[in-house]
């Protein structure tokens, strides 16, 4: 059985797809990027402002399942420019504790959603 995660507080599907899906007690989220939930708006002023609007709403879909980044086992980051990869990783790893910090890959991709710079799913274990 699956339960569909929804919240107000991280931005709304833009294709045929949810926040997130509940199995069990396994939580896959959906990529989030850089959109204000309130305004649908890109936060794009520069990477790290991006990447913590990206965490935020990451944040708003685990709170909604009832979990924290804590309960976080994989994540994915998928951004357009290596050279942000240091920048993107201090606003992300101030998220976890480093020494339960979530197994993860960061991959360089041609291009994202809108043009963003930065894109995260996770999974979550409760």
């Amino acid at each position: 059985m699956k339960t569909i995660i929804t919240t107000s507080k991280a931005p709304a599907p833009i294709g045929p797809y949810s926040q997130a899906v509940l199995s069990g007690n396994t939580l896959y989220t959906s990529g989030q990027i850089a959109f204000n939930p309130e305004t649908m708006a890109l936060v794009l002023d520069d990477i790290k402002t991006e990447t913590k609007q990206v965490m935020e709403n990451m944040k708003a879909v685990l709170t909604e399942a009832g979990m924290t980044f804590e309960n976080v086992v994989k994540t994915s980051i998928f951004i357009s420019d290596m050279d942000n990869f240091s920048q993107i990783n201090e606003v992300y790893g101030s998220y976890f504790n480093e020494a339960t910090a979530p197994a993860r890959e960061t991959v360089q991709v041609a291009r994202l959603p809108k043009d963003v710079n930065v894109e995260i799913s996770m999974i979550a274990v409760k």
